[in-house]
């Protein structure tokens, strides 16, 4: 029996922590995973690295084998430290395949199997392979973020006989719920929605990668809303009211006179809501717009309104 540095077959140091070993794992499994990989012996890499992970990923195992890792060397016979029996009965297939080796088996025996690992191995490690998760993007309104009513939505779930091979697709349907203060770009983990898992292994996992869709009138900012209000000039100038859309339906809005182009006026509570239901505000950008066109009469107006008034807006370039 030969002994196996755990550590070498993950690529890290003794000294890794928790999250280095983990992120090694991670990315060994998806190379070698049997339904995805292209590598030879992918199979037999796949089991090789699940091990190690296994031994190192608990605290208590993880000290085990540094322990008996003083007393070994990588391809060499394992012996052992003086004293030391195996654990194993000459084999490790513990009602799972033979998942496990000879050397895994005398360190830890039957009861080192399965501390549920991040590709769906539990403790009763079995045959059955976990389904396959699924990922897709999912456009929702800025309305809907704030509604109750679930979201009907249809995805491709791929289908495999009982030898793990690919067979087709199927369409599923779901009513989803959309959580408050959901964001673009967040992903949502809906449990056992994936692929059915075969010869009895779990479902994969539905994973919906939320995009705001962008919205006509609002611009997002965080939580809070921005809407830009077209103003003539006389309405800046003299003051109106104003009624203003908002995701929920409508208001006035009270122009004060001499407002300014690029003024911000804040409507609280009327954006969208964060994780905890509190919603965040929308705020109104005003902008001054000319009529595109003006006859004589209209440009005379306006030829006395500036002699009048005397208005100089560049007045600050010359200090």
């Amino acid at each position: 029996m030969d002994f196996k540095d755990y550590y070498k077959i993950l690529g890290v140091e003794p000294t890794a922590d928790d999250k280095a070993i983990k992120a090694a794992y991670r990315k060994l499994a998806r190379k070698y995973h049997p339904d995805v990989s292209k590598e030879r012996d992918a199979e037999n890499q796949f089991k090789e690295v699940n091990e190690a992970y296994e031994a190192l990923s608990s605290p208590e195992k993880r000290a085990e084998y540094d322990e008996l890792r003083k007393y070994g060397q990588h391809g060499r016979p394992f012996q052992g430290p003086p004293g030391w029996q195996s654990r194993g009965g000459g084999g490790a297939d513990f009602g799972g395949g033979g998942d496990f080796s000879d050397f895994f088996s005398s360190i830890f025996g039957s009861a080192g199997r399965g501390n549920g690992n991040p590709f769906g191995r539990g403790q009763q490690r079995s045959t059955g392979r976990r389904g396959q998760d699924v990922e897709m993007e999912l456009a929702i309104f800025l309305e809907e973020t704030l509604a109750n009513e679930s979201k009907k939505i249809s995805f491709q779930v791929p289908q495999y006989n009982a030898a793990g091979q690919r067979v087709g697709d199927t369409t599923k349907t779901l009513n989803v719920k959309i959580p408050a203060g959901v964001a673009d770009g967040e992903r949502i983990r809906l449990k056992g929605q994936g692929a059915p898992g075969v010869g009895g292994g779990a479902n994969g996992d539905l994973y919906l990668i939320i995009r705001l869709a962008p919205h006509p009138l609002f611009d997002v900012e965080g939580h809070d809303l921005i809407i830009t209000v077209p103003l003539a000039p006389w309405e800046a100038a003299l003051g109106t009211k104003v009624e203003m859309p908002t995701l929920t339906g409508k208001l006035n809005l009270t122009i004060r006179p001499d407002s300014q182009s690029g003024q911000r006026l804040r409507i609280k509570g009327m954006g969208l809501s964060n994780k905890q239901g509190q919603r965040g505000d929308l705020y109104a950008q005003l902008k001054v717009v000319m009529p595109a066109q003006s006859d004589a009469a209209t440009r005379e107006l306006w030829t006395k309104l500036s002699e009048k008034a005397g208005f100089n807006p560049r007045t600050q370039w010359s200090k």
